[in-house]
């Protein structure tokens, strides 16, 4: 729970750090947050991918709930770890700042000439882009591969911003929005970012695991939907061997263990 929270401390910090103009500057566009985000999640996921996953993000933690990657319990304690980081890192740049108008530059607001609905969409396509990609990386460690997964994750961060910056703020984390809604008790179509971003991370993770996985199969998303054991499904799809014999290996690797420990 503490990496959840000191990884978005630092997410928000940077991502919100890099959104608000200098006293005498004008804002700068999509460009440094874009940046900044690609940075502190390579940067978190270094220090804290070991210990807790470094999802910081509540609508990531949803999908890997959705994939039955994680129980319910401890997605909720991720989810309130993430979304205290996010109160606390708003509260002390808001603290921080030289102008208290300024704060306005890093709520999420639906622009002007953007409605909801068009705000929506564009946080489930960024969303949607890099929770597939989180997801892919994941895929990838559990086969030990070498490529370089917290910086293909960080530069999907970087390329939704580019993407949404102008459209919706390309928030792609209910935690991010919620921090600085708190602070500035800012709650207009504060709803767009948390149902698009958990809508987009959820169908993103959904897809990967049943379709696109080196482990995906029919019978995976069968025993997903219906509350069976994923880990035998995935291991006769890896291994290429019939669902029944692994499942009676996995029985019998289950009764030794008993007796080992009667």
């Amino acid at each position: 729970m503490l990496a959840e929270l000191l990884g978005t401390l630092v997410f928000v910090s940077a991502m919100l750090g890099a959104s608000v103009a200098g006293p005498e500057e004008a804002p700068g566009g999509p460009l440094y947050p874009a940046m900044a985000a690609g940075v502190a999640i390579v940067a978190v996921a270094h220090c804290f991918g070991e210990i807790s996953g470094a999802q910081i993000n509540p609508a990531v933690t949803l999908a890997m709930l959705a994939t039955r990657k994680q129980d319910v319990l401890r997605t909720l304690v991720y989810i309130v770890a993430q979304c205290l980081g996010a109160f606390l890192a708003a509260g002390a740049l808001y603290l921080a700042l030289p102008l208290k108008p300024t704060a306005d530059h890093f709520v999420n607001k639906v622009p002007m000439d953007v409605n909801a609905a068009q705000a929506l969409g564009m946080e489930f396509l960024c969303t949607f882009q890099m929770a597939f990609t989180v997801f892919s990386v994941e895929d990838q460690r559990r086969r030990e591969s070498t490529e370089p997964g917290n910086l293909g994750i960080g530069l999907a961060h970087t390329a939704g911003v580019l993407i949404a910056a102008r459209f919706s703020g390309a928030c792609m984390n209910p935690a991010r929005a919620l921090g600085p809604a708190i602070i500035t008790g800012f709650w207009e179509n504060h709803w767009v970012y948390w149902i698009g971003p958990v809508l987009g991370a959820v169908l993103a993770g959904v897809s990967h695991e049943f379709f696109f996985a080196h482990s995906a199969s029919r019978q995976k998303l069968v025993a997903c939907l219906t509350c069976k054991d994923i880990e035998i499904v995935e291991t006769a799809s890896v291994s290429r061997s019939s669902l029944s014999t692994v499942t009676q290996n996995a029985i019998r690797a289950k009764q030794a263990n008993k007796q080992e420990n009667n």
